[in-house]
C-alpha cells in the first residue's frame, strides 16, 4: 500500500513530517478491494469521507489484514514478486576516483589470468586508451589482445567477431574499455565462451548455467553503468531488435571508475550519457522492486546529476564535475541494477534497434512522457523525484509536484542540448506499432509501476513525436 505523507521544508532545507492526513487527493492510495482503511495516526478528512461514500468504499478504521506470502516457484522469484525478498548484485570489486585505473593491476593480476582479450572501440583505439591499457598488463606480464569492432549498439556480429579472436588466442579472461557498447559486448563474449550458444540464448532473466569469463570493466563514460551491472543490450541486426540479457553471471568481477578518462568526451556524448544515468536513477526509484537501499542510492545519483551534469557539458575538463558524475552514474546502476528499470528503457531499446539511435538520447527524449504515463499510480515517489531534483513541493500535492519534476527534466534537456522529440529523430510514426509490441516483451518493462497494453505504448510514442 502507497502512502501519502506531505512534507514541510525547514530553514535549513530539511523535511520533516507533517500530519499524515488522507484526503480526496490521496484517497485511492489508502484502498484495497474497494475498502478504505484508516489506520492509527492518520486523519480521515471530511471531503475524503464525502469522496468515499459517493464511490461506495467501505471504510474500516484499523490496518489491513496481511495477505498470505505466495509460494516461490522452483525457478526462483518473479522479477515482479513483491513478496519474495531482494537480492543487491555488483562487481565484487569497484574502483573510484581520480588515478584508480593506476590501482587495478594488483587487482587484476590477483585473478590469476594470463591473457587479457581487450574489448573496445576503433577511436579508443586511434586515441591510444588502449594502448595505455595493454602496455599496462605488458609490464606486469599479462598477455593481450585487442578487439576494437564494437559499434555503437553492439550488434551479433560484433559478439561473434570477438568471441572467435578470443578462442583463437586462447585468452582466459576480458577486459572492457569505453562506456557501454564495448562493456556490453564484451559481457556478451564472456558468457558464450562458458555457456556456448548463440546470444539469443539468454534473452531474459537470468538464463545462463555456468559463469562467464573473468570480466575487468574499465569505464570512460557517465555514464551506462554497464561497468558494474547484470544488464547487456545487444542488437540483433536482422531483426532490428536489440535483446535485453538480464544475468548475474555477466556482472564483471572488477569495475573501473577513472574520471581521468572522462576528461576527453565531448559535450554530446556526456548530455547523453548522463540523461541515461538520471533515467536510471528515476526508473529505480518508481520501479515496483525499489527497496531502502535503492532508494538511496537512485535518490544521491538525482541529486548529483541535475547539480553536476550541466557542468560537464559546459567544461569537459571540470575535473570535479567529472569525478561527482561519475559517482552518480554509479549509484544510479547501483540502484537499477537492483531494483529494475521500466517503460523508458523498454522503449528506448527499441529506438536504437530500429534507428541505431545513441541509447541516452533516446532516454531522454521519452523519459517526461514516460514519467507523465506513470502519474496515475505512482504521483507519490514521482513528487518525491521533484524534490531530489531540487524543486521547490512544500505545499504541493503529489500530483502538482509530479508536474513539477518533469517540467524540471524538460528544462534539464534543454539546458544540455538534448533532442526534445522522436521527430527530431526522424522516427517514422509508421513504425510505432511494431516498435510498442516489442517494447512490451523487454526484460525492462517487467518493473513499470504502471502496466500498460500496446495501444498506451503507441500512445506515448505519439506523444513524445
Amino acid at each position: 500500500m502507497l502512502v501519502y505523507v506531505p512534507y514541510e521544508l525547514i530553514d535549513d532545507g530539511q523535511r520533516v513530517l507533517t500530519k499524515k492526513l488522507i484526503t480526496p487527493d490521496n484517497l485511492e492510495n489508502f484502498c484495497t478491494d474497494g475498502t478504505l482503511y484508516v489506520e492509527p495516526g492518520y486523519i480521515l478528512t471530511p471531503g475524503a469521507i464525502d469522496k468515499a461514500r459517493l464511490a461506495d468504499i467501505t471504510i474500516h478504521h484499523g490496518k489491513p489484514h496481511p495477505k498470505e506470502p505466495p509460494a516461490l516457484s522452483e525457478a526462483g522469484p518473479s522479477p515482479s514478486d513483491q513478496h519474495a525478498g531482494h537480492d543487491f548484485i555488483m562487481p565484487t570489486i569497484n574502483l573510484l576516483g581520480s588515478g584508480c585505473l593506476t590501482r587495478a593491476i594488483g587487482k587484476i593480476k590477483a585473478m590469476d589470468c594470463s591473457k587479457a582479450l581487450v574489448v573496445t572501440d576503433a577511436m579508443l583505439c586511434k586515441v591510444g586508451v588502449a594502448t595505455i591499457v595493454t602496455d599496462m598488463l605488458f609490464q606486469h606480464g599479462i598477455d593481450a589482445v585487442i578487439y576494437d569492432g564494437t559499434c555503437p549498439n553492439p550488434s551479433v556480429a560484433n559478439v561473434q567477431s570477438g568471441l572467435g579472436l578470443l578462442r583463437k588466442n586462447r585468452c582466459d579472461f576480458v577486459i572492457s574499455l569505453g562506456g557501454g557498447s564495448p562493456h556490453d559486448c564484451a559481457k556478451a563474449i564472456a558468457l558464450l565462451a562458458t555457456n556456448g550458444g548463440d546470444i539469443s540464448d539468454y534473452v531474459g532473466i537470468d538464463r545462463s548455467h555456468s559463469p562467464s569469463l573473468p570480466l575487468v570493466a574499465i569505464n570512460t563514460t557517465a555514464g551506462t553503468a554497464s561497468e558494474m551491472t547484470r544488464f547487456c543490450i545487444i542488437t540483433n541486426e536482422q531483426t532490428h531488435v536489440k535483446m535485453a540479457i538480464v544475468d548475474q553471471n555477466v556482472t564483471p568481477a572488477i569495475s573501473i571508475n577513472d574520471p581521468q578518462l572522462m576528461l576527453g568526451m565531448p559535450a554530446s556524448l556526456t548530455a547523453a550519457t548522463g540523461m541515461d544515468a538520471l533515467t536510471h536513477a528515476i526508473e529505480a526509484y518508481i520501479s515496483t522492486q525499489a527497496t531502502p537501499l535503492t532508494d538511496a542510492v537512485a535518490s544521491k545519483a538525482m541529486e548529483l546529476i541535475v547539480k553536476y551534469l550541466p557542468r560537464a557539458v559546459e567544461n569537459g575538463q571540470d575535473e570535479e564535475a567529472r569525478e561527482q558524475m561519475a559517482y552518480a552514474q554509479f549509484m544510479a546502476g547501483m540502484a537499477f541494477n537492483n531494483a529494475g528499470l521500466g517503460y523508458v528503457h523498454a522503449m528506448a531499446h527499441q529506438l536504437g534497434g530500429k534507428y541505431g539511435l545513441p541509447h541516452g538520447i533516446c532516454n531522454a527524449v521519452l523519459l517526461p512522457y514516460v514519467m507523465a504515463y506513470n502519474m496515475e499510480t505512482a504521483a507519490n515517489r514521482l513528487s518525491d523525484v521533484a524534490y531530489f531534483l531540487g524543486c521547490r513541493v512544500h505545499g504541493k500535492n503529489a500530483r502538482e509536484a509530479s508536474v513539477m519534476g518533469i517540467e524540471e527534466v524538460c528544462r534539464l534537456l534543454l539546458k544540455v542540448n538534448i533532442p526534445t522529440s522522436l521527430t527530431a529523430l526522424n522516427v517514422s510514426e509508421a513504425d510505432i506499432p511494431c516498435m510498442a509490441a516489442n517494447a512490451l516483451k523487454d526484460a525492462c518493462a517487467l518493473t513499470n509501476p504502471r502496466q500498460g497494453t500496446q495501444t498506451d505504448i503507441e500512445q506515448i510514442f505519439r506523444n513524445a513525436l
